[in-house]
């Protein structure tokens, strides 16, 4: 058991942030935030941080089509520890283009972007994007298609044990497709 109790000190603090706008094309743009801020000074190889300045600020930024289709990608450090050096590896981050959010994405990240070939910050945020995309996508695909039966089995069916076929849960809001497996 964990008390909190004991009188504590904030020191570090380290935030995500996701935003999703629609564009008049159709199409989405999506920014992923990332900050990392000590409460603190902090001595740095290349000098002094002062107390609540973003030793890390980066940002990705995609365009994406309904289907999660990446249009347009963009990395960008607004603050880092090594000016100059860190956000030399953002034109890497144009070899997201032609990849999916929702097929294969956290892999491709990791294969693409491994070690030396990326920047770990990045690819950190990154990897938060498919869930985010979950909470938005699929939902404003449904909408364009609202009222209208459909074949296809909803995305959300079997992505997790609650929602899963074979349960209570799909048996009541979702009763054409319960299964017996």
């Amino acid at each position: 058991m964990i008390t909190t109790h004991a009188a504590r000190t904030l020191k570090h603090r380290r935030q995500f942030s996701v935003e999703f706008y629609s564009r008049n094309d159709g199409l989405w743009d999506i920014e992923a935030r990332l900050t990392d801020v000590k409460t603190y000074d902090i001595q740095l190889r290349t000098g002094k941080l002062p107390a609540n300045r973003p030793i890390h600020h980066l940002l990705v930024r995609l365009t994406v089509d309904l289907d999660g289709n990446i249009i347009e990608a963009d990395a960008i450090f607004e603050g880092v520890p090594f000016a100059g050096h860190c956000e030399a590896i953002a034109p890497a981050y144009k070899k997201l283009i032609g990849l999916n959010l929702l097929a294969d994405f956290r892999h491709a990240i990791r294969d693409r972007f491994a070690g030396i070939d990326g920047c770990a910050h990045i690819n950190e945020l990154a990897m938060i994007l498919p869930d985010a995309a979950m909470q938005v996508l699929p939902f404003e695909k449904r909408r364009n298609i609202e009222n209208s039966e459909s074949d296809k089995k909803p995305f959300e069916l079997d992505s997790c044990h609650a929602l899963r076929t074979d349960g209570p849960a799909v048996a009541k809001y979702y009763p054409n497709w319960k299964s017996s497996k």
